[in-house]
């Protein structure tokens, strides 16, 4: 745990220097999370930064269990009148240590969150960030155990073994397939269009899911 937040809150602070340069029109950009916005994006991720296992249970009853109803209902609450309120109340949670129960989804899930979030940004605006070695590997482990249907990536797993080519790390079964270690963790997170960034004899055999996939936060 100790080894963990660190990374949580470094992601956080640079999400926010690289939001900090953006135009007020570069807000309104689709991001690569089918639906949402920059902006949403943004405030998805204060929401999810805000989340405490009370808090999530009490969401996820006012949207009768549906994950991706509470997520909107998220983003609506967390959404500023401005991009700079956004922002501003992106900045207030990035020190914040607080997540779901550790029965649903374990500390990892955090950096899980930043990351895949992070590049549904990112990649929607052109910028690139050179994460450390010790987020992707502990996200892309954590991806690799966790159900698809809570935004993980097992069936993933099960079926190919991943090797990234820029760190040290190896995970699933099955024909190989190589590249770097972000867009493993983007596959393993539902971003299909990592594919594009991947080779090797197991491309064939990652199994269809969609784009995104769900994520846990309240």
């Amino acid at each position: 745990m100790s080894e963990i937040w660190p990374l949580v809150h470094a992601e956080r602070r640079a999400l926010v220097d690289d939001l900090s340069g953006l135009a007020p029109s570069q807000w309104d950009t689709p991001s690569l999370a089918p639906g949402w916005s920059v902006h949403d994006v943004a405030a998805h991720l204060v929401d999810n930064a805000l989340t405490t296992p009370v808090g999530l249970l009490r969401a996820m009853v006012r949207a009768k269990g549906d994950l991706d109803r509470q997520n909107t209902a998220g983003v609506a609450a967390q959404r500023g009148a401005t991009p700079q309120q956004t922002l501003a109340r992106l900045r207030e949670v990035v020190d914040r240590t607080s997540g779901p129960p550790t029965w649903l989804a374990s500390l990892e899930s955090r950096l899980v969150e930043e990351v895949a979030h992070g590049e549904d940004i990112r990649g929607a605006l052109g910028i690139r960030r050179a994460y450390p070695a010790k987020t992707l590997e502990g996200a892309a482990r954590y991806q690799a155990k966790t159900p698809d249907a809570i935004g993980g990536g097992r069936s993933v797993a099960r079926a190919v073994r991943l090797v990234a080519d820029d760190t040290d790390l190896v995970v699933g079964q099955g024909p190989e397939v190589r590249g770097p270690a972000l867009a493993i963790v983007l596959l393993l997170s539902g971003r299909r269009h990592a594919v594009d960034e991947l080779h090797g004899p197991g491309l064939s055999s990652i199994p269809a899911r969609p784009v995104g996939g769900g994520s846990v936060s309240g």
